[in-house]
């Protein structure tokens, strides 16, 4: 699919949105590597110059691509925890996300991973995969204080490790039932964190 069928609606979306939208289908599914400018440009439905003009260089616009799916990912790891009551509840709320995202059709791993194995050490891509990582793990972290955690930032980097095993396992093996087995060993480690520190 190059253009949309509508060119009413084509003609509304900004050249940006539609370079987005091309980069996160294509990069996402194929890879950053593999996709040139010239397959962006033409899935976009937009000029060369609209995509220099906006981005300036494939680097700015995968750096873009990571960050609307660092807020799209974050967002729905919010709507999720602020949907529960408990400190306990919200902390594991993230596993159910994460179920939910690995049960989509089109789950193909994380974003960031596959974005950071094909960039180069200490560019934008790497820059934008810190920043959600850093994110995720703040989460992580917040929500173990609040959970009443005696060591907030050690429970939070090992829930995050469990977090990311999970993303790992459900891609290449191919389950998505991966997250509902990290959110069993995510509530045992939290449940052994308070209970050793009662």
């Amino acid at each position: 699919m190059t253009v949309a069928a509508d060119s009413g609606a084509t003609t509304r979306r900004s050249a940006r949105d539609r370079l987005l939208d091309a980069a996160n289908d294509l990069f996402y599914n194929e890879g950053i590597q593999t996709v040139g400018i010239d397959r962006i440009i033409e899935h976009a439905g937009v000029a060369k110059a609209s995509l220099y003009n906006t981005f300036g260089s494939k680097e700015e616009l995968v750096r873009a691509y990571l960050k609307s799916r660092h807020a799209r990912t974050t967002a729905r790891l919010m709507d999720a925890v602020e949907k529960r009551t408990t400190p306990a509840e919200r902390l594991l709320a993230i596993f159910d996300a994460q179920a939910e995202m690995f049960a989509q059709p089109g789950f193909r791993g994380c974003a960031f991973v596959s974005a950071s194995a094909e960039a180069p050490q200490g560019g934008l891509v790497q820059q934008a995969a810190d920043e959600y990582r850093d994110d995720i793990r703040s989460l992580f972290v917040r929500l173990a204080d609040e959970a009443g955690a005696a060591d907030p930032m050690a429970l939070g980097h090992q829930l995050h490790l469990i977090y990311d095993g999970a993303g790992i396992s459900a891609r290449m093996d191919r389950d998505p039932s991966a997250a509902l087995l990290a959110r069993s060993a995510a509530a045992s480690l939290l449940d052994t964190a308070l209970r050793n520190q009662a």
